[in-house]
């Protein structure tokens, strides 16, 4: 398998991988970046997983499409859905992405994703929610 076939695989059967699994797509000194916060380095980005998976009851992606840009370089668009007891009254919340990759040695060397922090978060929490939706519509 390659990198992207086993970055694809562990995304879109994300509920039934162990994060031991997350090595064998990273490599040891990874680079991971996402609108949350920044992580360097296999342990820290397992540590970082460990607490998403553990605050989701379901979560899982939906990978539209995988483009090379250069050698060893991927931008990948993507859905993710998920379930929390503390957003959103345990609905499913969609949040669409990107991902940019960065592969070397058949691992994932860099990885920076691209999402609406609002639409997975701040949305979906009563008040704001309401707060953030009503200004929206006054801006479209």
């Amino acid at each position: 398998m390659t990198a992207i076939q086993k970055f694809e695989s562990f995304y879109t059967d994300l509920a039934s991988m162990k994060i031991e699994q997350l090595a064998s797509v990273y490599s040891n000194d990874v680079v991971f970046i996402d609108p949350i916060a920044a992580h360097e380095g296999i342990n820290a980005v397992e540590d970082y997983f460990s607490k998403l998976l553990h605050n989701a009851k379901y979560c899982t992606f939906n990978i539209h499409e995988i483009q090379e840009t250069k050698t060893n370089n991927h931008v990948v668009t993507w859905q993710m859905v998920f379930t929390s007891s503390r957003m959103n009254k345990g609905k499913p919340i969609a949040v669409d992405g990107i991902t940019m990759l960065k592969i070397a040695d058949d691992r994932v060397v860099y990885h920076r994703d691209y999402y609406d922090l609002g639409q997975m978060v701040y949305e979906n929490i009563p008040l704001i929610g309401r707060l953030i939706k009503k200004i929206k519509r006054a801006l479209s």
